[in-house]
């Protein structure tokens, strides 16, 4: 098979179930490879089961920076450079403050924040040299209204988006083809999420179809579930976009 028809490598974390899961087969069945991370063995070997041969499960605790560096290695050697990733992961651990310690706490950001880094410091080593990729984060609003519990939780997803926001700062002058944006799923039917959410093959099938859109104007962008939240505008600037008579482009909506 030439190179140019062998399918391209999307990298998911957090696909040893849930949302992840739903993702790589979602993805797999529209023809791409996937190379799924996650920390469980026999998890990823559920998914890997369910999503055949386009599949490659990789073992890695994403808090562990050598260990991204290796599980990414493993994947470029099975499906060549990375061209999109899908930051998936998460902790949720549902603790009450006055049951953290500051090791507990950090154990969380590792993951939600230092992994979201890691595995995205990879990615772009590939698609910095490719001159294109995408990249899409899973996002919550966990940071604008907090539940009880869910202070660890919270502040690292929180953090997480001001990192997409920083990551496009970064690169969208010098790399216009790398598209980098926020998605999020909604409430799911999930171990971290509630008990009559959205059935998380629903709402892969959305984040599957954003994630394998190349289009540079959703750099930047916020997505929840198949639409996009338009960005929020200073009374200052739309007065300005009223006097210039600059046309409001509409919200999107995915197919």
């Amino acid at each position: 098979m030439s190179q140019s028809l062998i399918p391209e490598l999307i990298i998911v974390t957090g696909a040893g179930g849930g949302l992840g899961r739903a993702l790589a087969l979602e993805l797999v069945q529209k023809g791409s490879r996937v190379a799924g991370l996650g920390r469980r063995s026999d998890a990823l070997a559920e998914t890997a089961a369910l999503a055949g041969d386009g599949f490659l499960p990789v073992q890695c605790d994403i808090a562990d920076p050598a260990q991204v560096a290796t599980a990414f290695s493993q994947a470029r050697a099975w499906g060549g450079p990375v061209r999109r990733l899908i930051n998936n992961a998460a902790l949720y651990p549902r603790r009450d403050f006055l049951d953290e310690t500051g090791d507990s706490f950090m154990q969380t950001v590792a993951v939600n924040l230092g992994g979201l880094a890691s595995c995205s410091s990879e990615a772009l080593k590939d698609m910095v040299a490719a001159g294109q990729g995408r990249i899409m984060n899973v996002a919550t609003f966990a940071d604008i209204a907090p539940l009880p519990g869910s202070a660890a939780y919270s502040v690292s997803k929180g953090a997480a988006r001001i990192f997409t926001r920083a990551l496009v700062a970064d690169l969208q002058d010098r790399f216009d083809n790398i598209v980098i944006n926020d998605w999020m799923p909604g409430m799911l039917k999930t171990q971290m999420g509630i008990a009559d959410g959205l059935d998380p093959a629903t709402s892969a099938h959305w984040g599957a179809e954003l994630a394998l859109m190349d289009d540079p104007t959703l750099n930047g962008t916020t997505w929840e579930m198949d639409c996009e939240i338009p960005p929020h505008a200073s009374l200052k600037r739309r007065i300005a976009e009223k006097l210039r008579l600059v046309a409001k482009r509409p919200a999107r909506k995915l197919g």
